[in-house]
């Protein structure tokens, strides 16, 4: 059976269609819990959600699907993606579910699996329980029926737990900033967490009603968060994303600072501190060429991979790295959590502030980013990329750049898109190169 319904992400998609049905969602647990029974101990799955007014309906088939199978269910409501998996981990659990679309309108969710050990699972058990869905759910005894309950101290856990990942010489006292949790998943624990560390917090997207989530706030709508940054006179603004995995930062003049800039001033620091490990940092492809000349001044490495954090962690776990991201603002620290934390990347760049004692524009702007351009075509079927109009079209664009750029070329993961983009020096080149490959990409199409 072909990947139908997991993407780069786990299931996502427009909720009560497709695989994002009660029916279908119920299936998914069956399936997961299927495979994830091993052993003759009692099985338990722990299961997270955010904010989105669907959640409570999927979080219901989950339930249904679990139990069904055998397996012990173990509800800790609205919270951040990095906080299931911690939990999955740290409660032994054999399977964690998070229930989100992250920084998607509240029209949509998805479903995200963690294995045992807290970290995302493989494109392999991804493919076994697609295939577990066409068979016939093995249903347990009646007296063998998984239970159900909500735990009330999984706020209170990740919590602390954050807070730990703070230099405990350091404090927040007087720094003043602007959060914004994009009414999601991390809309009491963030602020919780800095507040208790002393910071003077003005916050945005705190109140959920089920349909706000992502709408004009956090990360991917980081405006309002700039504005109220120049409009309070705060040192640094934070926005996180609908599930809190990944984060956008505002410095003291409303600029925006993307993960590109966070991973390479988190990596110089932990550099110089002697905490880094790799000799580098794990991105994607899409990271800019600038960060990788930074790294190369600083006599670092940048490992390149596929688009999505899943990749970017396995990566640095098969090539003893602790430091890792995407430009988008997911960034993961090993050290401290298997999976992009939000606010736990804040607490590192908060903490390098503090430190320094200089502004976060000073700060965090270690090197100039090569302008670069992403285009999005799309196509209805077929094999754009195969055709030999649009490989002469990327092969002629690769020429001109030479090595004073890159061109970047590949399918979306969630949706009919294909994706071109190109970086280069020479800003007006870049941009040539990039309409001309849309154009054959679209003729082919």
């Amino acid at each position: 059976m072909g990947r139908s319904y997991f993407g780069t992400d786990g299931v996502r998609g427009l909720t009560n269609t497709g695989a994002l049905t009660p029916d279908m969602v119920m299936k998914l647990g069956q399936a997961a819990g299927a495979k994830f029974l091993r052993g003759d101990h009692r099985h338990r799955v722990v299961i997270g959600k955010d904010t989105r007014l669907s959640g409570y309906m999927f979080e219901s088939a989950l339930i249904a699907g679990f139990t069904s199978v055998g397996m012990d269910v173990v509800m800790v409501g609205p919270l951040p993606t990095p906080a299931v998996a911690l939990l999955t981990r740290s409660m032994r659990a054999d399977l964690g579910v998070m229930i989100s679309a992250s920084h998607n309108p509240f029209h949509d969710n998805g479903i995200k699996f963690f294995g045992p050990d807290g970290f995302k699972l493989s494109d392999d058990d991804e493919d076994e329980i697609e295939a577990l869905l066409t068979a016939d759910p093995q249903l347990a005894r009646p007296e063998e029926i998984g239970r159900a309950r909500k735990i009330e101290d999984a706020r209170g856990r990740y919590i602390h737990d954050a807070k730990m990942t703070f230099p405990e010489h350091l404090r927040l006292d007087g720094l003043n900033v602007v959060l914004d949790c994009a009414h999601g998943a991390s809309y009491t624990v963030a602020p919780s967490a800095l507040w208790e560390l002393g910071a003077d917090l003005t916050t945005i997207g705190v109140s959920p009603d089920g349909f706000n989530i992502n709408a004009n706030v956090g990360s991917t709508s980081p405006r309002l968060m700039q504005e109220m940054v120049k409009d309070t006179g705060a040192d640094i603004g934070i926005a996180l994303d609908g599930d809190a995995d990944r984060l956008i930062i505002s410095d003291e003049k409303g600029r925006i600072v993307d993960g590109d800039q966070l991973m390479a001033r988190i990596t110089k620091s932990w550099a110089d501190t002697g905490r880094l490990k790799g000799g580098g940092l794990v991105a994607t492809v899409m990271s800019n060429l600038g960060l990788e000349r930074f790294l190369e001044g600083e006599k670092l490495k940048l490992e390149r991979t596929k688009v999505g954090d899943r990749y970017v962690v396995e990566a640095m776990r098969a090539k003893g790295y602790n430091v890792g991201g995407e430009q988008s603002g997911h960034l993961i620290m090993s050290d401290y959590a298997t999976t992009g934390d939000g606010l736990i990347a804040a607490l590192q760049i908060l903490a390098c502030l503090v430190e320094s004692g200089k502004p976060a524009s000073e700060v965090l702007n270690l090197f100039e980013p090569l302008p670069q351009i992403l285009k999005n075509v799309r196509y209805d079927g077929g094999q754009p990329l195969e055709q030999e109009s649009v490989q002469a079209q990327i092969a002629a664009a690769e020429k001109r750049l030479g090595n004073s750029g890159r061109v970047l070329i590949r399918k979306s993961g969630t949706e009919p898109l294909i994706r071109v983009m190109a970086e280069g020096d020479d800003p007006a080149l870049v941009e040539s190169l990039v309409d001309d490959i849309c154009d054959a990409v679209s003729k082919a199409a």
